[in-house]
């Protein structure tokens, strides 16, 4: 497994600013967490794993991923319908 050393997060980093580690995941379609110096958990953004070729999505998360982009889009018309 080659890791882009740009994607590295530590388990300390993670634990105490997870919102940087995501930043990653959205940057580089992933985040790698390292754990006693080791590679130990992989962090990725599910919008962008499905051109991923070493992981396919299920079709119930491709799914959530469509109604959550359709309820982001259409979400003040939503908002209006619900008063």
């Amino acid at each position: 497994m080659n890791i882009d050393t740009n994607t590295i997060a530590t388990m300390t980093e993670a634990n105490q600013n997870f919102s940087r580690v995501a930043k990653k995941a959205d940057q580089y379609g992933e985040a790698i967490i390292f754990k006693n110096n080791r590679p130990k958990y992989r962090l990725i953004d599910l919008e962008q794993a499905g051109s991923s070729p070493d992981r396919e999505l299920t079709d119930d998360e491709k799914i959530d991923i469509v109604a959550r982009q359709i309820l982001k889009e259409y979400k003040p018309a939503f908002l209006e319908l619900a008063k």
